[in-house]
């Protein structure tokens, strides 16, 4: 045999080492895609948490604004910057510290929801994108009634985008008089 066709003692391992180089590197980079992944819905998930609190803050601050109108004649805000300062009283009226910037879009551009009186009785986010969590925010709030059926529920859970997040306030209904 010539020379040149023996394999030389430790030879073969070589092929081995090398291929299981290449099988860890892959696992590393699946790994690290996963890990991306994963970080990446953590902090979608943030974002969305961080736009119900600031939905509730706003649906609250308007709640404010309609609940503290002076006289019998009850108004929504005209735009979003009346509920930084409220100047319908002597002294000034703050139900909001600033308008908050959408978590979601990073643009502090709202969604008005108008009221059938006039002003504005809600806001959405103008966010693309569907949500990670799919449960409106109604329905997270509000406790499920006993006589409510399933199908009307499971229709409540479902927001297909931003948009149908909802922070709206309503005041709540009079009893009706008595006689």
């Amino acid at each position: 045999m010539a020379s040149g066709s023996r394999p030389r003692p430790g030879s073969a391992g070589r092929g081995f080492t090398y291929l299981s180089a290449l099988f860890l590197v892959a696992a590393l980079g699946a790994g690290l895609a996963l890990t991306g992944e994963i970080w990446s819905q953590a902090r979608q998930r943030e974002k969305e948490a961080e736009l119900l609190w600031i939905g509730e803050q706003f649906k609250r601050a308007i709640g404010l604004y309609y609940q503290r109108s002076p006289g019998t004649l009850k108004r929504y805000p005209e735009r979003l910057e009346d509920l930084l300062e409220d100047r319908r009283y002597l002294s000034l009226q703050r139900y909001l510290r600033r308008i908050y910037a959408d978590p979601i879009s990073g643009k502090p551009d709202w969604g008005l929801v108008a009221a059938p009186d006039g002003g504005i009785m809600g806001v959405y986010s103008t966010a693309e994108g569907k949500p990670v969590r799919t449960l409106a925010p109604a329905a997270m709030a509000a406790p499920a009634a006993p006589d409510a059926k399933p199908a009307a529920l499971a229709a409540s859970y479902r927001a297909a985008s931003y948009r149908e997040w909802r922070f709206v306030y309503e005041p709540p209904v009079a009893p009706a008089a008595r006689r």
